[in-house]
């Protein structure tokens, strides 16, 4: 938070708008925009932005976290809370930028400003490691970067900063102006421009020169000439440029890229003389990110020696938080490469999103570098761990141990990471979830290595922020008060079971489907609390379905008979969905059936018609769109029907995720949205607007030269008649990787270049014709991800993204990434 503080009287003059306050001396030092991350309610701002929701409907749950200071653009809410301050605006997202923006003035800060289509945060973080010792930093967290993050970002700045490094990311026009005002960088540098974030934009070009706004007024612009073809050099803003390339002319000219045991040895030409510098990387994205750094560091006037010496320090940057199953049936998330307090509370928050164990335990290193003084950083830390409602707190370092006394729950702590280490075998990790968060120099992957399953080298990937992105662009699509079931059956269509559903309630999704009963009592025993519809309840499973309280979808007489003797000892009307056929004949009531169903629920007081429901059979497939009005049509009617019986109006739903774009009329009460979720929709073209969300990977186990004429695999099917080179890789039919993927069918990326594989899928092995590649045993397969998707893999062997999806197997390890 910002030492230089205001009073909420002080903001409403900044803001220039109408206000209401009781208490007009307030300080406030946190701005807010998430009723679910609060840090100390008595000192912060809570601003009710609307985006893809209204903020305005979480002022009740803001209220409820004890905050009392809000900036609002319904005055509705004046009279509501008559015990709180209320700053009243037009528009609540330009007042937070013209606080920040008034913020930003008040400091005299050189500042870097990064934007690009990719490696802006990790550009942000190595800047920050190289310029640590010459520099107060202060800088974005995380990747802070939009139109809201940028903000509060700028809000960090504090009178000891000499140095503020903030990234700007935009996705259509006209948004970078106010974020170049807000930020104002004297040095600019693109990382690049690629595909990412292109679909606010009309072209390549379009998007270069909105992207270049950012640095208008600069004195400096960093950047390569490979990403501004599509302008001129006078178009280029900053008075004065520095340029890279490993192509063609550039004040930093890189003539070699030479791997080196796992580093990346790099020879330029700079000022006319051969220059050289070291990364401790190999793969091909942090090689460009690290020469940006070199450039950088040029550019500011380090000398080419220094420049070496501090990039061959360069650590690994971890922007995500890991989620994996843990040793004893715990849940780990694993964040062990930084320590800082912005990064503190979204970890936090994360903890607090899982609800699979009631206990919750923190292990934390000290933290350095803050400016601030150990009593009163450890004093904040220890107010934020009670406020989330940690169970406890494992401290490690002599700073932390100190102030042992601050922490007034359950505490252990430990001198140094090898002091835990050796105590491990003593310590109890059992049924909870563990944050391990720890500075880079505290080694904490030891820890987290130590508490995580040993898991299968096959492993499924799955980018929990993407998955809420993919969210919130169907949210964007859906009409205001339209509700969202979200499918999670099938396990999560593979890719989990409670950590989506955690993720899936804090977003506020307003159901969860299942296919069975004990896939939602796997749920309610997980701490999810969101209703959840059963979509072939089973008469054995009726009992538990009452007992967890889930509920189930009715699909004919015999099942309605069923639940309801299920129900004579219950005295309550329980939630039920009626399921239509309105023409999938699958499941559900025909027409001819609805005076026998109206007839029994009339009779009966046992049940309630939570919603009456139906699915489209072809809502993504334009040539199958009369039938698909025809659906909607036939269920309007005797949905109306139904309606009239019950006397009132159950929620109405058909649209499922293609049906949300293509079908807006028929978006009814509530849509059901599934593969969508995970960036796949038929009605998209090439899913446009969606993220990937995972990745599926392996490693190779062993390299062979096979000589002319040898074959590979059962029955010999691999036949090399010229001889080659072959790599057998840990994944097979038992993992999910179907057995008609053999024989060159299927493809993986190994070292960013496709090979085919040869001869049959094995149970738990694949080989690869690798005869065009270096590599060795150890490196990383992908079987799919963004470049090699699943939908490719799907079309190899004529079946859909479900089926890859849904045939991953359970031994395959599931770590969820979230930033």
């Amino acid at each position: 938070m910002p030492n230089h503080t205001y009073t909420i009287a002080e903001i409403a003059e900044i803001l220039h708008y109408n206000f209401k306050l009781i208490d007009n001396q307030v300080i406030i030092e946190y701005l807010v925009i998430d009723s679910r991350s609060v840090l100390v309610p008595e000192n912060s701002l809570f601003f009710a932005l609307s985006s893809h929701r209204d903020g305005h409907e979480f002022i009740k749950d803001a209220y409820g976290k004890d905050i009392r200071n809000f900036v609002i653009t319904e005055e509705r809410y004046v009279a509501e809370y008559p015990d709180c301050n209320f700053i009243i605006v037009t528009d609540a997202l330009i007042a937070l930028q013209t606080l920040a923006l008034h913020h930003r003035n008040q400091f005299n800060l050189k500042t870097i400003g990064i934007t690009g289509s990719n490696g802006k945060t990790i550009v942000k973080e190595w800047l920050y490691q190289l310029l640590a010792s010459d520099f107060n930093i202060v800088r974005s967290p995380k990747s802070y970067n939009s139109q809201i993050g940028v903000p509060l970002s700028v809000w960090q700045i504090d009178a000891e900063n000499t140095l503020g490094i903030f990234e700007a990311g935009i996705s259509a026009v006209n948004e970078m102006e106010s974020l170049e005002k807000i930020i104002q960088p004297e040095i600019g540098i693109l990382t690049n421009i690629g595909e990412a974030h292109a679909e606010g934009f009309q072209s390549k070009k379009e998007k270069l020169k909105e992207k270049l706004k950012l640095f208008e007024n600069s004195e400096l612009l960093i950047y390569s000439p490979e990403y501004i073809t599509e302008i001129s050099l006078k178009e280029l803003p900053g008075k004065k440029h520095f340029s890279w390339s490993s192509k063609q002319g550039a004040d930093l000219r890189i003539i070699a890229v030479e791997p080196i045991d796992g580093n990346c040895y790099l020879r330029a030409i700079y000022q006319d003389r051969e220059i050289e510098c070291m990364l401790p990387f190999k793969d091909k994205a942090s090689i460009e990110n690290g020469m940006i750094c070199w450039a950088t560091l040029l550019a500011l006037g380090y000398t080419p020696e220094q420049a070496d010496l501090r990039l061959e320090k360069l650590s690994h940057v971890s922007m995500r938080l890991e989620l994996k199953n843990g040793i004893n049936q715990c849940s780990v998330i694993d964040d062990s490469y930084s320590a800082d307090i912005s990064s503190l509370a979204i970890a936090l928050d994360f903890l607090n999103q899982q609800n699979q164990h009631p206990k919750k335990t923190v292990i934390l290193s000290e933290l350095f570098e803050t400016g601030r003084a150990d009593e009163d950083l450890y004093g904040e830390i220890a107010d934020l761990l009670k406020q989330k409602k940690v169970s406890r707190l494992i401290g490690i370092g002599s700073h932390i141990t100190k102030f042992a006394k601050l922490f007034k729950f359950e505490t252990q702590f430990f001198e140094d990471t090898s002091a835990f280490v050796d105590a491990f075998p003593g310590l109890q990790f059992s049924h909870e979830t563990i944050l391990v968060k720890g500075a880079r120099r505290f080694e904490f992957a030891r820890i987290s290595k130590l508490l995580t399953q040993k898991i299968h080298d096959t492993v499924l990937e799955i980018d929990l922020n993407a998955m809420v992105g993919n969210l919130q662009f169907y949210r964007s699509k859906i009409k205001p008060g339209v509700k969202i079931m979200a499918m999670v059956k099938a396990f999560s269509y593979g890719s989990g079971s409670f950590e989506i559903a955690n993720l899936l309630q804090f977003h506020k999704v307003d159901y969860l489907a299942v296919a069975y009963a004990d896939e939602g009592i796997a749920l309610r025993k997980a701490g999810i609390t969101l209703p959840i519809m059963v979509m072939s309840p089973e008469e054995s499973a009726f009992e538990a379905i009452i007992k967890h309280n889930l509920e189930p979808e009715i699909y004919s007489l015999e099942i309605l008979n069923s639940f309801l003797n299920a129900l004579s000892d219950y005295d309550f009307n329980y939630p039920i969905h009626i399921k239509i056929d309105s023409g999938m004949h699958r499941l559900g009531f025909d027409q001819a059936e609805m005076d026998n169903l109206s007839e029994l629920l009339n009779a009966n007081d046992k049940v309630k018609v939570q919603s009456i429901f139906s699915h489209l059979v072809a809502s993504g497939e334009a040539e199958h769109d009369d039938f698909s009005a025809r659906q909607i049509d036939k269920f309007n009617s005797i949905a109306k029907q139904l309606i009239e019986v019950l006397g009132y109006k159950p929620l109405l739903h058909i649209a499922n995720t293609s049906g949300i774009t293509r079908w807006p009329d028929a978006q009814m009460d509530m849509v059901r949205l599934g593969i969508g979720l995970y960036g796949f929709d038929s009605a998209l073209l090439n899913n446009r607007g969606l993220k990937t969300t995972m990745v599926l990977k392996t490693t190779v186990t062993q390299v062979k030269i096979l000589d002319a004429g040898e074959t590979v695999g059962y029955s010999r099917k691999g036949v090399m008649p010229m001889g080659g080179k072959i790599a057998t890789v840990k994944i097979g039919y038992a993992d999910g990787y179907n057995r008609a993927f053999g024989n060159g069918v299927g493809k993986m990326l190994i070292n960013g270049q496709l090979v085919p594989t040869i001869g049959s899928i094995c149970m738990d092995m694949t080989m690869l014709d690798v005869s065009a590649i270096d590599l060795k045993p150890g490196d990383e397969a992908i079987v799919f991800n963004q470049e090699h998707s699943i939908m490719q893999l799907a079309k190899e062997i004529n079946t859909i993204p479900y089926e890859i999806l849904t045939n991953i197997s359970q031994r395959v390890k599931r770590v969820y990434f979230y930033e």
